[in-house]
């Protein structure tokens, strides 16, 4: 009898366990997913993680996201960043490490944050400004193009400085990246050219690059093609250099090389860099 009355209680737990398991192993797009954006930059990474909404028909700023009040910059928990070495946003220092990225959204306005207090994710309600590492404004400007879904890029990028970018309904806010390696690379470059394998063509590649010395950068350049006659990108910035020093004969003949090596190679990019120089030259 006991036995009999329990009989459809098992069967109910076992139906019922049966639609758990199934519902836990249902997956289904989220609403708003996750991207990790990771971007090679000055001597390290940018990386941001972030969750994206859609507009999906609505009012965006002013309406979805109020203006004049604390957002997580995302959907979910808050937007992180991750930066590799010491930065400057916009200007405001910011060690090597990881923050929670919030923003206030103004009609005429931004103010962007930088917390320092990973854990509050989306709880915007307990900000706290004194967990702030930074604050900064920035304005908006308008796309001609409207951006479904919420998106971060790193643009504008450099040896040096890069853009993030902001960019939502028809709405972009952006604000710059610098990385101050002047001094570690040339500390880099100073060490390695003590050696005996001498990356002649890197270093004199920077020094082109950030208008350093260009007497030290062609005696570089000259050490490169010597070690490799045949390296007609390497000829090619000791063209570069010469011209830059007006030496205009010596850019000649260093740009006749690059395209002699480059026919031969059958690299018709640089044969077309080297007839440029050439005429530059002229």
């Amino acid at each position: 009898m006991y036995t009999s009355i329990l009989k459809p209680f098992a069967a109910a737990a076992v139906v019922l366990f049966s639609f758990s398991a199934s519902a836990q192993s249902l997956k289904v797009p989220a609403p708003s997913p996750l991207q990790t954006v990771k971007q090679a930059f000055a001597l390290s990474d940018i990386t941001i993680e972030y969750s994206r909404p859609s507009a999906k028909g609505r009012v965006v700023y002013g309406d979805l996201v109020p203006f004049g009040k604390v957002w997580r910059t995302g959907a979910n928990g808050s937007t992180q960043i991750t930066f590799g070495e010491n930065v400057k946003l916009s200007g405001k220092d910011v060690p090597i490490g990881t923050y929670a990225l919030y923003s206030i959204p103004g009609k005429e306005a931004w103010e962007v944050l930088v917390y320092k207090d990973l854990k509050l994710g989306g709880d915007v309600a307990n900000y706290k400004k004194e967990d702030e590492l930074v604050r900064f404004s920035v304005k908006p400007t308008n796309l001609n193009d409207k951006v479904e879904t919420f998106t971060i890029n790193v643009a504008n990028i450099t040896a040096k400085s890069a853009n993030i970018e902001l960019c939502w309904e028809n709405t972009k806010v952006s604000f710059s990246v610098e990385a101050d390696i002047d001094a570690k690379i040339m500390k880099n470059i100073e060490t390695t050219m003590a050696k005996d394998a001498r990356p002649y063509h890197q270093a004199a590649s920077y020094y082109f690059d950030n208008n350093k010395d260009l007497n030290k950068a062609l005696e570089w350049s000259t050490k490169a093609v010597e070690n490799s006659p045949k390296a007609y990108w390497m000829w090619l910035l000791k063209a570069k250099i010469q011209l830059k020093l007006n030496n205009k004969k010596g850019a000649t003949e260093s740009a006749t090389k690059v395209v002699e090596l480059a026919k031969a190679d059958q690299n018709d990019d640089y044969v077309k860099m080297g007839e440029k120089l050439l005429s530059e030259a002229k």
